[in-house]
């Protein structure tokens, strides 16, 4: 492991940083596009960078976690081997199949969100959808739903706080989830429920069952990038819309458009802030030398955000080339899961604008921005005009 902590270029904890990320990162970008810190070590601002460290996979290893991480954390063969059994599960078929009961899960929130008497949270909104499209999407029962959720404000807790003892705590707490929910299938054997988690019992690799620690790894690694990420990434869709009217007009007029509009609103203003990787062997990134064992930090919120790649990053562009917008990675370890999170993101988008007449900001009630390492608002009033009859 290096040991050039000897002087640091910027404090991504700082309340600056940490009070208004974007703006901080968009500065670093163009002060010092590969910059070290004690808390993120390397960090990676620049586009160009960012895709040239996804990209070599050889160099930059995704080995760097402390804890099992399948296959996030794996790298090749291994990786390969895994990716190949977990894909299947995020096909466009499965998505097709899914999308019935994805929209009838937004339709019925979305209804109950209209029976409400003044502003609306949405951010309490944002929550209960992810959390009932993951579970139906597992095949995990609803009565998960409310220990998950208070699962993730502790799993944030233990995240910004960085202490070991905690984040090992919230680590073992949701593997005991998934180990109840693996040995109830197991029990039932044949009467299992015909659902993902049993099939991932029974998916083999080499001709070898799943260990369970692999399984486990899996599902908190779809879980856990799911929850937190998807329920900002909603509100952050909702926000901007509230800030766009004529924009909201435009996608309720053309909802074809909305794919191309969701990435891009979250290019602007990114649901992850960052990934890691750890360097195999000494090699250069921006300029900057690295040794054997360097961690680095890639800011997807700043390579979304780079001026050499997007102009203005603030501007809203729907003819952008998706394959410039990092917002599920690049490379071989792209995420498995884009598929589900942009049939969700586009079915929930379309109910709510095909409902509503309008969604606004409440101005007395402003949003609070979640707090780093979190992405999305902590606060996000909203105040809904319904069509008439739009349940």
């Amino acid at each position: 492991m290096t040991t050039r902590t000897q002087h640091h270029d910027w404090d991504p904890r700082s309340e600056t940083v940490i009070n208004n990320p974007i703006p901080a990162y968009d500065a670093m970008r163009q002060r010092c596009p590969v910059a070290h810190s004690e808390y993120q070590h390397w960090s990676v601002f620049r586009h160009a960078d960012v895709l040239r460290v996804l990209h070599d996979h050889r160099t930059f290893s995704n080995a760097v976690s402390r804890y099992p991480s399948v296959p996030n954390g794996m790298d090749p063969p291994e990786h390969t081997r895994y990716r190949r059994v977990i894909d299947p599960y995020f096909s466009a078929q499965r998505m097709q199949d899914f999308a019935p009961e994805c929209r009838e899960i937004a339709v019925n929130l979305l209804q109950d969100l209209s029976a409400a008497s003044g502003a609306i949270e949405m951010t309490t909104f944002a929550q209960d959808f992810v959390l009932r499209i993951e579970c139906a999407f597992l095949g995990w029962p609803a009565d998960l739903h409310e220990p998950l959720r208070q699962w993730i404000r502790r799993n944030h807790q233990a995240t910004l706080s960085r202490e070991q003892a905690a984040m090992d705590a919230v680590a073992l707490e949701f593997d005991g989830y998934i180990k109840a929910l693996l040995m109830v299938r197991r029990d039932a054997g044949d009467a299992a429920p015909d659902d993902i988690t049993t099939s991932l019992l029974r998916t083999k690799i080499g001709g070898k069952e799943l260990a369970e620690n692999d399984i486990v790894s899996i599902l908190r690694n779809w879980t856990v990038g799911e929850l937190g990420t998807m329920a900002a990434s909603v509100e952050i869709l909702t926000h901007y819309l509230a800030k766009q009217p004529a924009l909201q007009q435009q996608l309720r007029a053309q909802p074809a458009l909305l794919p191309a509009a969701i990435d891009e609103v979250l290019r602007i203003h990114p649901p992850l802030f960052s990934n890691r990787r750890i360097a195999t062997e000494p090699t250069q990134v921006g300029g900057q030398g690295l040794m054997a064992g360097d961690r680095l930090t890639l800011m997807w919120a700043s390579a979304n955000r780079d001026e050499a790649v997007f102009g203005d990053p603030d501007v809203f562009q729907l003819d952008r080339d998706p394959s410039l917008n990092l917002l599920y990675g690049a490379g071989i370890h792209v995420c498995p899961g884009a598929p589900l999170a942009r049939l969700e993101l586009c079915v929930l988008m379309e109910e709510l604008l095909r409902r509503t007449q309008r969604v606004d900001l409440v101005p007395e009630q402003p949003p609070q921005t979640a707090v780093f390492p979190a992405s999305g608002f902590a606060s996000l009033p909203l105040r809904i005009q319904w069509q008439a009859n739009a349940f």
